[in-house]
């Protein structure tokens, strides 16, 4: 069992040298290190050259076409049974994350997907651990969220099978690839509970809400064309209202009392039909 660790890097110099270092640093040596570098000009690659004495790193630069063109490139350079992408900037939470995650392979039988607890970290400090992981995957839960893509494991066959990411997108490939996969395809992840990788929430997709309307113009176009019309169109009626009775089925008292509305709504609109006053 080898996974192969996949950090892609474009002049962030710093965040590399923290990634490196926790990638290195893991007791478990069931891995290949493979690094792809965007012909980075601010001391990145001396960096790396740095650590490539270490017997478990690969690595490239050379200029690229993008995120996912670099993704993809570590992914075709990959010999491991899992991939794991692990971006510069990114970092394990401590030595033994590795080892833990690969003995929850082996508990949860060696799924297709398997991915731990991130915690999301800020410019300023602020940590936020996410908890917003379902049992099960569906079509909603693709249509307002995502699976984290740093540090899951995705196994590597699943990128022959199912396609790589697509590089004309920017910044949504990862999210519409789960989509095309777990959803299309019943690829069900498997969430543990292993506190895996803190997250460098100043990233592209979490650039302070700038590139939010490419993220939903790339979703769109993505959605687009993996859903029928007739489908799609019941999620954009639908959807908010879904959101809503969610929350409410949270609050028991809140969800016995629109429930109680609808009854009474019901028998109102069949009285009517039936021309009862």
């Amino acid at each position: 069992m080898k996974i192969s660790i996949i950090t892609i890097n474009w002049n962030n110099n710093e965040g590399l040298k923290r990634t490196l270092e926790s990638v290195v640093s893991q007791t478990s040596r069931e891995y290949e290190y493979i690094v792809v570098d965007g012909a980075s000009t601010d001391g990145s690659v001396e960096t790396i050259v740095r650590y490539a004495n270490h017997s478990i790193l690969r690595w490239v630069s050379e200029p690229d076409g993008g995120i996912y063109n670099a993704m993809n490139k570590g992914i075709r350079m990959a010999t491991g049974e899992y991939v794991m992408m692990l971006n510069s900037g990114d970092w394990f939470v401590g030595e033994g994350v590795l080892e833990a995650l690969l003995a929850a392979l082996e508990r949860n039988g060696y799924p297709d997907i398997l991915y731990g607890t991130t915690t999301k970290v800020w410019p300023n400090g602020r940590t936020m651990k996410n908890r917003s992981w379902e049992p099960y995957y569906s079509m909603f839960s693709f249509y307002r969220g995502s699976l984290d893509h740093v540090g899951t494991l995705i196994r590597r066959e699943l990128f022959d099978r199912y396609g790589m990411y697509d590089e004309s997108m920017k910044i949504c490939s990862d999210w519409a690839w789960f989509m095309r996969v777990v959803v299309f395809s019943n690829v069900q992840p498997v969430h543990v509970d292993v506190d895996s990788v803190f997250f460098d929430m100043t990233g592209i997709s979490e650039d302070g809400g700038r590139n939010r309307l490419l993220i939903e113009r790339e979703r769109r176009k993505a959605i687009e064309a993996l859903l029928p019309r007739p489908i799609l169109a019941d999620y954009d009626r639908y959807s908010d209202d879904i959101v809503l009775m969610r929350r409410i089925r949270r609050h028991p008292f809140a969800y016995r009392m629109v429930r109680l509305t609808e009854r009474l709504l019901f028998k109102m609109e069949r009285c009517r039909k039936r021309g009862i006053r």
